[in-house]
């Protein structure tokens, strides 16, 4: 071929075919390895790559919402306090109290961004290199690693687990990065110091500061604090108290790199971080238990609390406000004052428990003693006294209301005739010096009819003609039936509920002049600190305060209204100094030698076939009411306490009860202090009629046991039988003198087989 053929060839595209070996080789290296891998195929892998991977975040960011907390992160115990505001109590499943991050010092809050993540306040809650490096290191199986953000620890503690899963990982990714959107750095950072473990069983930094240096969160140093933040990366490894050599020099190591840190990010002065010291935490400490009266006060408190709360209307009914104290969070402050308690406790077992010996006297097992001591002019409980231990009896003795206060009622028959100007059937005004026929057995009269009520007094003694004063000295049953017939029973209950007693079911007839209703230690000492504060109610309250981070819960005052007059309670009060002076509390109360020229008022009082025995008295700064139960230990039902604890025979209120009342009153008094009292009537401001030596067998009760059994029917259960209309089939036993005008017949009402010291100690 010519060349111009060759030209031609090669215009129309054709080419020399080249030799047969050498285009089969150039062949395959243009076409295999080289056109598989080439760099746009490559860039192109790598993108397509990327916007998948950004595809499929994108979606795992629109289904993954922000889930609900973690319940068992939300758990926190309730925290019990004394006034002072020291510890007496964690109540709950976790050792938890959540407190906002305003409670939190600002040096303390930065110590835990300077430890786990100091660009926190900038980032937006995660940190990819850490993430992806954790991600890889689960895949590897190589185990967990560092590198989370506080957003992303948080996220962990609050809303996922702790398990090491790749799934969780991209969740905890994802819900950071919207939890940083959605909320600020300080809602981050109070629920990551408040999820947080910190050792010694301590979850959140309230907690932990109790656990390591025995103050709040609000009082922690930033030496303190930096300690806490770096507990959190080994907390068990880092407690000083159990950590190995390595372990404390390795904390030391992280404390000073938490420290260094707050000084690069100008968080704390360099001068200042040179000088200081490691803060050496204290020796671990167990959490206080439910043991001895610690149960009783906190169960107390959570009473007052649930009934609170459904006052409020923040609870529906009591099971629900249960519920809301189960779940914990709550900061309760008690009103009760520590060495008062101790002391009160300490009475108790000098003066009771120490004496009882079951081994040798099986009644000794029966006895159950309950007390509360209220400040009158706040309404404060400062002690009680609820049983042995809690975790042995689980009733408290201070609150329970199924035992009769017997002749500790009589004082609120009395407050009602005088707050009524009630009359005697005759239209002698009720005073202190009134006479009334004291006849044991005497039937009740309303006018010219009998009642169906005659109680015997203590001993079946008769006093005839007696006043007022005296017959509460000595607990004169009959004259007190007889007064709650002149005043109205009504009006005595109504009265009674005034001063605070339950009166929801409480009949209106002559027998409940024996105190034969239902009352607790806490209701009486209500009554008589309302009589104290001169007839301004008075509503004991345990709780003094009640702090919690979602709801606000108010405390109404324990001091209310004017519910009787003044006169009225004063007079009552004047003649109650008679019954301590020269009545039925003389022995354990007038001669204590700790009394010191104490001003003091009480009554004595004993129940039905010796079931119950009691003292509540008081001094113008403090009520306290004592009472002793009878109950079968096995069965929990009321049984008398006859030769309980040695005595000849009964238990009576002036005995154990005023003993009690007595060691503990006087042992906590700060100063001797006197009744301000406006009224011209009772002991306090005249003596009284009888001098306190006269051997009369009110004044003179034998100690010697009775020969008579003690009847089990009780006047008190078988109040008033059907009124009759027929006229007395008896003349009232003693006349009044002919020099006292127009005086009432006598009235006569036991303390029953059941108030049976009423004579010698109420």
């Amino acid at each position: 071929m010519g060349r111009a053929e060759e030209r031609r060839a090669r215009q129309r595209g054709g080419r020399r075919a080249a030799p047969e070996g050498r285009r089969s080789s150039g062949a395959a290296g243009r076409t295999g390895i080289r056109r598989l891998f080439t760099w746009k195929k490559i860039l192109g892998t790598f993108f397509g790559l990327c916007l998948l991977g950004m595809g499929a975040f994108i979606v795992l960011y629109m289904m993954i919402g922000i889930p609900e907390g973690n319940a068992d992160a939300e758990l926190q115990s309730n925290v019990y306090k004394y006034s002072d505001g020291s510890i007496m109590a964690r109540d709950g499943e976790r050792n938890r109290e959540i407190v906002e991050l305003a409670r939190v010092p600002k040096d303390v809050q930065r110590t835990f961004v300077a430890a786990e993540n100091k660009t926190f306040y900038k980032d937006s809650g995660v940190d990819l290199r850490g993430t992806a490096r954790g991600v890889l290191n689960t895949l590897s199986g190589k185990g967990a690693q560092g590198g989370s953000t506080i957003t992303q620890q948080y996220v962990k503690n609050y809303y996922l687990s702790q398990e090491q899963t790749v799934s969780r990982k991209l969740k905890e990714l994802v819900i950071s990065l919207k939890l940083d959107r959605e909320k600020s750095k300080d809602y981050i950072l109070a629920g990551y110091i408040n999820t947080s473990y910190y050792g010694r069983g301590a979850y959140g930094i309230q907690a932990a500061a109790q656990a390591y240096y025995r103050v709040d969160a609000e009082d922690l140093t930033v030496g303190q604090g930096a300690y806490l933040a770096a507990l959190l990366q080994a907390p068990n490894q880092y407690d000083w108290a159990i950590a190995s050599d390595t372990g404390k020099r390795l904390v030391q190591e992280r404390w000073n790199y938490v420290l260094d840190n707050m000084v690069e990010q100008k968080w704390l002065d360099r001068a200042d971080r040179r000088a200081m010291k490691f803060p050496t935490p204290e020796e671990p400490k167990p959490a206080p238990g439910m043991e001895g009266q610690t149960g009783y006060l906190v169960e107390a408190a959570n009473t007052a609390l649930k009934q609170q709360l459904v006052a409020q209307g923040i609870a529906e009914d009591l099971e629900q406000a249960k519920a809301l104290v189960d779940l914990g969070g709550y900061t309760i402050t008690l009103n009760v004052d520590k060495k008062k308690q101790a002391a009160l406790e300490k009475a108790v077992k000098t003066r009771l428990t120490s004496k009882l010996d079951p081994g040798k006297r099986a009644v000794d097992a029966d006895v159950q003693a309950g007390a509360v001591s209220v400040d009158p002019k706040t309404g404060a409980v400062v002690a009680m006294y609820g049983g042995v231990d809690y975790v042995k009896h689980y009733t408290n003795n201070a609150t329970r209301d199924d035992y009769q206060p017997a002749s500790t009622f009589k004082p609120v028959i009395l407050a009602a005739a005088v707050d009524q100007d009630a009359e005697t059937q005759d239209g002698v005004p009720i005073t202190a010096d009134t006479i009334y026929d004291g006849t044991s057995k005497r039937p009740v009269m309303d006018g010219t009819r009998k009642v169906g009520f005659a109680p015997p007094n203590e001993d079946d003694v008769d006093y005839g003609d007696i006043t007022v004063q005296e017959a509460m000295n000595k607990s004169v049953n009959s004259v007190f039936a007889q007064m709650g017939i002149d005043v109205g029973m009504p009006e005595v209950v109504r009265v009674a509920g005034r001063l605070g007693m339950e009166t929801e079911g409480m009949e209106a007839v002559p027998a409940q002049t024996l105190g034969s209703m239902g009352a607790s230690p806490l209701e009486m000492a209500g009554v008589y600190a309302t009589l104290d504060n001169h007839g301004k109610k008075v509503t004991p309250a345990v709780v003094k305060s009640v702090e919690h981070k979602d709801r606000r819960v108010e405390f109404p005052d324990p001091i209310g209204e004017q519910v009787i007059s003044r006169e009225a309670a004063d007079t009552v009060t004047s003649v109650l100094t008679g019954v301590v002076d020269d009545g039925t509390a003389r022995t354990s109360v007038r001669e204590n030698p700790l009394r010191d020229g104490q001003q003091v008022a009480g009554k004595t009082g004993t129940s039905d076939n010796n079931k119950s025995a009691w003292f509540t008295g008081f001094t113008p700064d403090l009520v306290t009411s004592v009472g002793l139960f009878g109950e079968d230990e096995k069965n929990h039902s009321q049984v008398p306490m006859y030769r309980a604890g040695g005595v000849d025979y009964r238990v009576n209120g002036g005995g154990f009860p005023a003993e009690i009342w007595a060691a503990y009153t006087f042992g906590v008094m700060d100063e001797v202090t006197e009744f301000d009292l406006d009224t011209k009537q009772g002991a306090a401001v005249r003596p009284s009629t009888s001098p306190p030596d006269t051997q009369s067998p009110s004044q003179t009760p034998s100690q010697e046991p009775t020969t008579q059994e003690p009847t089990t029917e009780a006047p008190s259960e078988t109040p008033s039988q059907t009124p009759t209309s027929e006229p007395p089939s008896q003349t009232p036993t003693s006349e009044p003198p002919t020099n006292t005008p127009s005086a009432p017949p006598t009235f006569g009402i036991p303390e029953g087989p059941g108030d049976p010291e009423d004579d010698e100690e109420q």
